[in-house]
């Protein structure tokens, strides 16, 4: 078994406001067992934060790529975290 943890921050571009996608970030994130957040940029983007086991985080920044309906995702960067302090759940943040 693969106890390793990992932690990233992606930064979602593209249509990703105005469709849904923080609460679906934050579904799909606490149905991986991950924790974190997510909010919007002012420039139309949007920010993830997630962190947990390796695995779950790969799967997850695949997932980011879809969202939910009416979601056009065009790049995403994103970037892996030495260190990180996750909160205990995943939250939307304003």
């Amino acid at each position: 078994m693969d106890d390793r943890q990992r932690a990233v921050c992606a930064r979602v571009f593209g249509r990703v406001q105005g469709v849904g996608y923080r609460n679906w970030t934050r579904g799909e994130a606490t149905g991986l067992g991950l924790m974190g957040w997510v909010r919007n940029e002012r420039d139309g983007s949007v920010t993830a934060w997630f962190a947990g086991a390796d695995v779950a985080v790969s799967v997850m920044a695949e997932r980011l790529w879809k969202g939910p309906a009416g979601t056009a995702v065009s790049r995403i960067d994103l970037e892996e975290l030495d260190t990180w302090i996750a909160p205990g759940d995943f939250r939307i943040i304003a």
